[in-house]
């Protein structure tokens, strides 16, 4: 959510709207808004947040991450089966 909050800054601030302006096109408040940009909110719909990005011209979509680390039990399996 971090870098979503990043992004709506960003694409916020080259159209030059205020987060009360971007709130209010889509009746949220300004705390909101602030509080989705600095990754501050504790819950926030992600159909707010697609709406934010819909209406700058983004989609929201969901990619597999890469695996960071192996898991104990991956590792447990790797090590029996070698």
């Amino acid at each position: 959510m971090e870098s979503l909050g990043q992004l709506i800054r960003t694409l916020r601030k080259e159209r030059k709207l205020s987060q009360q302006a971007l709130a209010e096109q889509y009746g949220m408040s300004r705390a909101t808004i602030s509080g989705i940009e600095n990754n501050t909110i504790t819950e926030i719909g992600l159909r707010k947040v697609e709406a934010i990005l819909n209406g700058f011209g983004y989609e929201l979509s969901a990619v597999p991450r890469p695996r960071q680390r192996p898991t104990l039990e991956s590792l447990k399996q790797a090590h029996f089966h070698d």
